[in-house]
């Protein structure tokens, strides 16, 4: 008792006098905003605190993690250990109250306090939304400012805005004003606003600097105009298809179509030459890519299985294209050829955004599927590309008997020596230490795959140029990887994922603007798609039944064969050439071949694209084998995408859920000792 007779506070051992309260700001447990409370601002030994009682929390409510601190040591069952519990007091026992004077940053900003008075915290979704930017949890507030939370959260333009978006290596600054006007999440970031608006600016003067030099064709109107308003309506219209999980390309090529079909752009003429050479660009910067996806000592390891898995279900899938077409569509047999080598060619445009979803899930991760679908559709690439060289330049080549003979074997050979030393020469220039040694590198290697391309085109051996492209990215690779770089980390190609992204839109936008509806015959149109859809399938049978050997189980086997039914990339580069090749002299049959294997090309792409990368996503989870602890991607590697070096259908060592692989008996018999001792598991999510 005190000297008034008044009882002593717990806090209290000794008769010193009690100073008036001091108001004071103090934010609140849960960090909801600031709550005017009365505390003794004093330098004593004991103080008076005022303690406040926190609502009940039941599992389930929103709470931050759940659980007992230490469920083990715990004497009290029926007592509520921390606010961080998930039972309810009313099942178990009363909530243990909490004191204000927990630290908790105090924020200085007036707009995202709460009530100075009370708990109750009566904002709009506007409020909650910048409440929610600011790492604040306005639910806790009150059932009010629950419910209108939720309300938000689970809104479908919430969850679509939030899908919309990316996250960013740094903080971003804005202006002050910025999240007010434009909130968060329904609102971009100052950041992505303002790189906008620097490219538009970076655009808008290019423009003008071209109008100035070329005149007319960059005005609009103009077909170069045309050009540069349906890339960027492609990029755009990719964007919105990947907001579906589907490839971007799909949107690109659909732009393509509408463009051409309402009359907005117009590429034939003279300028059908200026799109022939973006279509090498392109093929020059798909077949690089392709060689560096591959690294030299996994490749050894395994090639037995790449090679026999990727040539061939490859020759099954191109003769029956052939056959097909030849009967079917009374395309000759040389044209019948040459349109097997372009529809057989698988494309990584497509598979990879798929595999990476789910290898980042753990699926097929243990024998390395995702990775070895990857490799094969780079050898695909590679092959389909210099067969077609190779058919195309007999076809179109007046010189003698012995010249069409020599095609082949010097194709090969060519094309393998200018990889080789062109490799080499990669390794020498520049000089490893050299502080720009990565753009060096990768305008060496842009530079001689274009030199590869048109110089193989110059000297009338055009299948020598994409062989020789993919060996001198796949040899410099080599050098480069005994130098120190990874293959998953290198550099070089993350440079030529930046030059992807500048010419997909252009080569599928341009594809897209080649096919014209209203001339489309619907007996090649059906009669094509039932050649597309049989090779597939037989492609996935030849697949499941030659790929024994290599530890896959029955349903790894035909999800290998069902990932490379995609086309994409190559038929996009490839279709329209045979068309680029005819000139006056050629006749109306040439042209109406040539027409064919465009439009089957162009569909090919619009029917299996989607459909490959749908069954990917939904049998992938079906067919594959989980890990149970999937492989950490983090890192800054090029898009995260998964490399050949990852294969270890050779060497398995991860764990896994595997019901064909017996335990350990050591595992076992110890499973079996531990049995008796009991299991303490434990709740708390950070």
């Amino acid at each position: 008792m005190t000297a008034h007779g008044e009882p002593a506070t717990s806090d209290e051992s000794n008769s010193n006098p009690v100073h008036p309260p001091v108001t004071s700001d103090v934010p609140l447990p849960n960090g909801n905003g600031n709550h005017k409370s009365t505390i003794v601002i004093e330098n004593q030994p004991k103080r008076r605190v005022s303690i406040i009682s926190d609502p009940p929390m039941i599992a389930g409510g929103g709470v931050i993690g759940g659980g007992y601190d230490n469920i083990a040591y715990e004497q009290n069952p029926r007592r509520k250990i921390s606010q961080c519990s998930q039972h309810s007091h009313t099942e178990i026992g009363p909530a243990r109250r909490k004191s204000i004077l927990k630290d908790t940053p105090i924020h200085d900003n007036e707009s995202d306090r709460a009530s100075t008075h009370s708990y109750d915290y009566r904002g709009n979704a506007l409020d909650i939304l910048n409440a929610k930017y600011n790492g604040h949890q306005m639910g806790q507030s009150s059932q009010q400012g629950s419910n209108g939370a939720n309300y938000v959260e689970e809104s479908w333009m919430y969850t679509f805005c939030l899908k919309c978006r990316g996250e960013e290596p740094s903080a971003s600054w804005e202006p002050p004003f910025w999240q007010k006007v434009f909130p968060y999440p329904l609102c971009p970031t100052f950041r992505t606003v303002s790189r906008l608006i620097s490219l538009i600016l970076i655009g808008v003067l290019i423009w003008v600097t071209a109008f100035v030099i070329i005149g007319d064709s960059a005005a609009p109107g103009g077909q170069l105009f045309g050009l540069v308003v349906l890339t960027v309506a492609a990029n755009f219209g990719g964007y919105l298809i990947s907001l579906t999980t589907l490839p971007r390309l799909i949107g690109m090529l659909m732009v393509g179509i509408l463009f051409q079909n309402v009359g907005w752009v117009d590429l034939d003429g003279d300028f059908s030459k200026v799109t022939g050479h973006l279509r090498k660009f392109a093929l020059t910067i798909i077949l690089t890519r392709a060689g560096l996806e591959m690294e030299p000592k996994a490749f050894k390891k395994v090639y037995k299985t790449i090679l026999k898995l990727g040539i061939v279900p490859w020759i099954v899938e191109a003769m029956v294209m052939a056959v097909m077409s030849h009967f079917l569509l009374d395309l000759p047999w040389i044209w019948a050829l040459l349109l097997g080598t372009i529809i057989a060619a698988v494309s990584p445009a497509v598979v990879v955004p798929c595999l990476f979803r789910l290898r980042t899930k753990g699926y097929g991760v243990a024998k390395g599927i995702p990775t070895l679908v990857v490799a094969v559709a780079g050898v695909d690439d590679a092959l389909s590309v210099a067969i077609f060289g190779i058919i195309s330049t007999v076809m179109f080549s007046d010189k003698g008997l012995g010249y069409q003979i020599a095609q082949a074997p010097v194709c090969i050979i060519g094309g393998l020596g200018f990889g080789v030393v062109w490799g080499m020469l990669a390794r020498i220039f520049p000089e490893k230490g050299d502080a720009f040694v990565v753009p060096l590198r990768t305008l060496l290697l842009f530079t001689g795959g274009l030199m590869a391309i048109y110089g193989s085109e110059e000297v009338g051996f055009e299948g020598a140029g994409p062989l020789a492209v993919v060996f001198s990215a796949f040899v410099s690779n080599l050098f480069w990887c005994k130098d120190g770089w990874d293959v998953e980390d290198n550099p070089v190609s993350t440079a030529f994922e930046i030059f992807w992204m500048i010419f997909e839109p252009i080569l599928f936008g341009i594809t897209g603007a080649t096919i014209k509806i209203r001339e489309l015959d619907s007996h090649t149109v059906s009669i094509g798609a039932a050649c597309i859809f049989t090779g597939s399938i037989l492609r996935i049978l030849t697949t499941a039944g030659i790929a024994f050997g290599d530890r896959l189980n029955v349903k790894e086997k035909f999800f290998v064969g069902l990932s490379w039914m995609a086309k994409a990339t190559v038929q996009a580069a490839l279709g329209p050439v045979a068309l680029k090749h005819l000139d006056e002299n050629s006749t109306d049959e040439e042209r109406n071949y040539a027409a064919i294997v465009q439009t089957i090309c162009v569909f090919s792409i619009v029917l299996t694209a989607p459909l490959g990368a749908i069954l990917i996503s939904v049998t992938g989870t079906k067919l594959l084998t989980k890990t149970k602890q999937p492989q950490d991607l983090t890192g800054w590697r090029r898009s995260h995408r998964p490399s050949i070096r990852d294969i270890s259908i050779i060497d398995e060592e991860e764990e896994r859920e595997d019901p064909e692989i017996p335990e350990d008996k050591e595992t076992q018999d110890n499973t079996h000792n531990n049995a008796h001792i009991p299991t303490i598991s434990y709740s708390y999510n950070k």
